[in-house]
């Protein structure tokens, strides 16, 4: 067994940052420990850095495999090798490591592109791994790995900072005849916003209908997986939060409401730079009326992360 001899195996990462992220161009620096309780032969110890995209899943009725079909697609985003301890060629033959703790450094440098942050889905995953491989001779290499939490720099567009905003209205029908129109006008400060941040949705309305309404603001998440050239994909939405507004009496005008989204802190940060997985959010601004449809009004925001939107300049 490759246990024998070996304790305490552990790659250890050091961070730039507190929060222990990683983004493209960043050093990634740590170390390889473990220790030995007896003489050992080491071949070669090989780390490699790898980003991976996975995607998977199933669509058909009934339990049998035979009726259902399965999608998958893969990508690599980058692989980068490196050897930390390689055959002795002067000697011939593999290295022997005495009893006793081997600490290895390493560093590697996330290349530079567009890559997507790390996310972890109900069908499919975006992975950057460091994996150490130690191999000895009349032995299979055993890996070892570790994920980093990576995340996209998003670009600095003065559109994401700008203030968001859309209307829409309906009239509302009451047996044979028709009452006046429900008007909505829902505005946010800006489009990008950071996990745990409270967004402030300001609600413009006319009520000149017979019904009460109510205003209300929900957090909506989509995640979309596709196969090689999407022509498949699955897509699910789901509410992450719902905030609901006081009810606004029947012919009531120019009423002003703010309705408050908290972003949850384990929110996904937004994905759009991969050809196989997205995850987008919108928030979806409602003026239910009551025993009638509803008025609304959808915005598309970014969720963002804090680290990365420091290092972005600004404009002036």
């Amino acid at each position: 067994m490759f246990e024998s001899g070996f304790k305490n195996v552990n790659i250890n990462l050091t961070s730039a940052n507190s929060r222990r992220t990683f983004s493209c161009g960043d050093i990634v620096t740590g170390t390889l420990s473990f220790d030995l309780t007896k003489e050992t032969k080491i071949t070669s110890i090989t780390m490699a850095l790898s980003g991976n995209v996975d995607v998977h899943w199933s669509s058909g009725s009934g339990g049998k495999k035979r009726h259902r079909r399965h999608f998958s697609a893969k990508i690599n985003l980058f692989l980068l090798k490196s050897g930390l301890l390689l055959e002795n060629s002067l000697g011939g033959g593999p290295t022997k490591l005495p009893p006793g703790t081997h600490v290895y450094p390493f560093t590697c440098h996330i290349p530079h592109g567009d890559f997507p942050s790390t996310f972890h889905g109900v069908h499919g995953k975006i992975q950057y791994l460091l994996t150490v491989s130690i191999d000895r001779p009349w032995h299979f290499a055993k890996s070892f790995e570790t994920e980093l939490n990576f995340l996209e720099r998003i670009n600095n567009k003065p559109e994401l900072w700008a203030p968001l905003s859309g209307s829409n209205s309906m009239y509302v029908c009451c047996l044979c005849w028709a009452s006046g129109p429900v008007e909505l006008t829902a505005t946010l400060e800006r489009k990008a916003f950071m996990r745990g941040e409270i967004v402030k949705v300001i609600c413009e309305i006319n009520n000149a209908s017979s019904r009460t309404v109510t205003p209300k603001a929900r957090l909506k998440e989509r995640q979309t997986y596709y196969t090689h050239g999407r022509h498949n994909r699955n897509s699910g939405t789901r509410n992450l939060v719902t905030q609901n507004g006081e009810a606004i009496k029947a012919n009531s005008s120019d009423v002003h409401k703010e309705l408050l989204l908290t972003i949850p802190t384990n929110t996904h940060l937004t994905i759009s730079n991969c050809p196989i997985l997205e995850v987008d959010y919108m928030i979806e601004v409602v003026v239910d009326v009551r025993g009638s449809s509803e008025v609304i009004v959808r915005c598309p925001i970014i969720i963002y992360d804090y680290n990365i939107y420091n290092q972005i300049p600004q404009q002036p």
